[in-house]
């Protein structure tokens, strides 16, 4: 497998890991998100148990509950319910509103009885969140749903349906012609009110008769007729009841879990990029280790290549130097040899002394620079490097200045003369006849300094001047290409650096720097 396409594999494995992570944190946020509306579901289930246990607690007589009462205790249900239960509604058999209690109060409830649940933005409406029938009514299987009534409409009715029984029979029996009495014992009245006979033994005009109150228990009141009774369980009577919640614990919930699955999801992400740079850090530490590899095996390569090149060189010189004697001798033969044979020889001399300066220049290239620092005045070294070169400056009619302070530095003295003496060879080679040439030094700071080597000759064009350091680059028809490279070397090896400027208003400017003052 190619290193890239093994690379686009570790990327898509690490994105659909990512992307599974971010699945799993979207199902697990919409379990909990159904987990905390099923919670409220259940919460509303509790309230209509204690919903259940408030009827039976409040139902009185003939299965009548007060409605006063009822809202008070709705009421205060509500208000410790006040973090979630927003109201209460009871509903008859139409669907409308027969108690309350609560913030919730107005809410729709046609639209409520249409589902058992409609979830709003801000509320939740449950119908029955527990079916009625065994839930509220639990205890009164087989009687008829209470009835929520006001006191007063309650007492309206006992008043208005309240029945009195004649007076009791005499001692001797009813007299003639009386119907006989469905019920001798006593007599009910309106409102479940029973009038008692008076006691065995009495007299006849012992007075009115006496009142003896009886609660009927969750059946239809006996002053009502069952026409009447149903028309009153269809308006006042509890046939259903809607609860309505506040969803704002389901939002925190949701938000809250939802802020937590966005981090973990963030840091999946960060895992995976970070992963990914890890992988692509790797490769790229991979296929830079395989070119050290090959580029050191390359290098040592070349460095037996350059080894072999510099013996050979070093080998061809003795030839040379062999060619270039016998030829001296036959250019100095004046008896036997022609004139033409001697101007020959003396040209393999000059020819044979070329090729072994080129030979000298290689053979010094390819050495290895070994460094042995020692303090060197820099204006001494300058000027004995003057004088070497004096003739070839006195040929062109040179004017030469050396200047600057007296500067001591570490350098290795062999080593800094060969690369003053390129140096100024190269500027007197580039100037024309008359020219000038300027060796300064100056301090940059307390332990370091400068030399620069100006010239007014043709200068070096910008896009040459970094090619001019590297070998059998040259300019000049009798340069070898070496010179400069050599004084690259040097450089480099003491630690320094080199440039090569403009001089203005001509000519070049070589510049090294960081050269290490002497303490």
């Amino acid at each position: 497998m190619r290193p890239k396409s093994h690379s686009l594999l570790i990327y898509g494995l690490l994105l659909g890991v990512w992307l599974l992570v971010m699945a799993w944190q979207v199902e697990e946020h919409a379990r909990v998100r159904n987990a905390a509306r099923a919670a409220l579901v259940n919460r509303a289930k509790d309230i209509s148990t204690t919903l259940g246990i408030v009827l039976r607690s409040e139902r009185r007589f003939g299965g009548v509950v007060s409605k006063e009462r009822l809202e008070a205790s709705l009421t205060e249900l509500a208000r410790q319910e006040s973090t979630e239960l927003k109201g209460i509604a009871l509903l008859n058999a139409a669907g409308e509103m027969v108690a309350s209690a609560g913030t919730g109060t107005d809410f729709q409830i046609k639209g409520a009885t249409d589902a058992t649940e409609r979830w709003d933005s801000e509320t939740v409406t449950l119908v029955n969140p527990m079916d009625l029938g065994t839930n509220l009514t639990y205890d009164f299987e087989g009687t008829n749903p209470p009835i929520i009534m006001s006191r007063q409409d309650f007492t309206n009715r006992l008043a208005t349906n309240r029945i009195v029984l004649p007076p009791p029979e005499p001692p001797n029996g009813p007299p003639p012609g009386a119907p006989p009495e469905e019920n001798p014992t006593n007599s009910i009245g309106a409102g479940g009110t029973v009038l008692a006979p008076p006691p065995s033994g009495s007299a006849t005009n012992a007075g009115p008769p006496r009142e003896r109150n009886f609660r009927f228990r969750f059946g239809r009141p006996p002053w009502m007729s069952e026409a009447e009774y149903q028309a009153l369980l269809q308006k006042q009577g509890v046939h259903s009841f809607v609860i309505v919640m506040s969803t704002k614990p389901i939002y925190l919930i949701s938000h809250q879990d939802l802020w937590l699955r966005g981090v973990i999801v963030l840091l999946a992400a960060i895992s995976v990029v970070g992963s990914g740079l890890a992988w692509r850090n790797v490769s790229k530490t991979s296929d830079l280790q395989i070119r050290l590899i090959r580029a050191s095996e390359l290098n040592s390569h070349l460095r037996e290549m350059n080894l072999a090149a510099a013996g050979l060189a070093h080998e061809t010189r003795n030839p040379l130097n062999i060619i270039r004697g016998m030829a001296q001798m036959l250019s100095k033969q004046t008896g036997g040899s022609p004139e033409d044979i001697r101007e020959k020889s003396r040209a393999i001399v000059n020819e044979t002394d070329k090729v072994t300066a080129q030979l000298n220049e290689f053979i010094n290239y390819s050495r290895p620079r070994e460094v042995r620092r020692s303090k060197i005045a820099l204006g001494s070294a300058i000027s004995e490097v003057v004088r070497t070169l004096t003739h070839d400056i006195e040929e062109k009619k040179l004017r030469v200045e050396t200047g600057g302070e007296a500067i001591a530095i570490e350098a290795d003295e062999q080593l800094l003369r060969q690369v003053l003496f390129n140096l100024l060879l190269n500027a007197i080679q580039a100037v024309e006849l008359n020219g000038q040439i300027q060796i300064s030094a100056r301090p940059l700071s307390a332990t370091e300094a400068a030399l620069e080597i100006r010239d007014n000759g043709p200068g070096v064009p910008p896009d040459r001047r970094q090619e001019i350091f590297k070998p059998y680059f040259t300019t000049n028809q009798k340069g070898t290409g070496l010179g400069l490279a050599v004084v690259q070397q040097i450089v480099l090896a003491h630690g320094w650096e080199i440039e090569c400027l403009a001089n203005e208003p001509k000519g070049a400017l070589f510049r090294i720097t960081h050269l290490k003052v002497a303490a």
